[in-house]
């Protein structure tokens, strides 16, 4: 086991990243070390976006690894490991768990959960790695102007032990960073695929040409995603650069 053998909990936080972020600047923390917080009053998203979280009520998690093994051309090895992860738990729950590219997690049309990756690059290696997750567990009430939120006691009618649900996070964090370790890219770009959201179904998008119709095609190992429109022109986009229209 390696993630998960050092958990440290804190009430209240400005994000777990932040502290992560802190640990390796000054404490050369172990490989695998486990951030957990109750609340977080500056929680970030990507891109700057924040995330709403009623205190006590969701799990908000950081991880630090070191995944040195990992080019930086490869670097979405980790977001699809990390993606997947969160995905196997939420699956556990509800058979209509997807990951939306690039790896938000989705049951249906709602967003259960959040990912934030940020890594540092030394040569040829990530040097590090904090893996922030947001996973919205027994809030009910939303109140932040998020278009779709949904949470696990929403999904299933029943509350969490929310001390479970982060026990099973970290268990399946640990096995899909195990076949990062074991070289099995391969395996986890498969997977990913299987459970990304709206692939290979023709659906309504928006890029900087304006609305149109396409289809998901598979997402790069570089994370670039591949749409083909129904003209039949494919084209990649980088994170931001198209819109699902829900």
């Amino acid at each position: 086991m390696i993630i998960g053998t050092y958990v440290r909990h804190c009430e209240k936080v400005s994000s777990t990243n932040t502290v992560a972020a802190a640990m390796i600047r000054d404490q050369a923390p172990a490989e695998g070390t486990v951030i957990t917080a109750s609340y977080q009053d500056s929680g970030r998203g990507q891109q700057g976006n924040s995330w709403e979280s009623e205190p006590g009520k969701n799990l908000l998690m950081s991880v630090i690894l070191y995944p040195v093994m990992v080019s930086p051309a490869e670097q979405f090895i980790i977001s699809r490991m990390i993606s997947l992860a969160v995905h196997d738990l939420v699956a556990g729950h509800s058979q209509a768990a997807r990951i939306k590219w690039p790896n938000d997690i989705y049951v249906g049309d709602d967003k259960i959960a959040g990912i934030l990756i940020e890594n540092s690059i030394m040569g040829d290696t990530l040097a590090t790695t904090v893996a922030g997750i947001g996973l919205n567990v027994n809030q009910e009430i939303f109140r932040s102007g998020a278009p779709n939120p949904v949470s696990l006691r929403q999904v299933t009618g029943r509350e969490l032990d929310l001390g479970a649900v982060t026990g099973d996070l970290i268990a399946a964090l640990d096995r899909r960073y195990d076949m990062v370790i074991r070289g099995e890219a391969a395996t986890l770009e498969r997977e990913y695929h299987k459970a990304l959201y709206r692939a290979g179904e023709w659906h309504r998008f928006s890029d900087d040409t304006g609305e149109f119709e396409g289809m998901i095609e598979m997402v790069m190992p570089d994370g670039m995603l591949s749409v083909r429109k129904r003209e039949g022109v494919s084209r990649l986009y980088a994170f931001r650069e198209i819109d699902y229209i829900l």
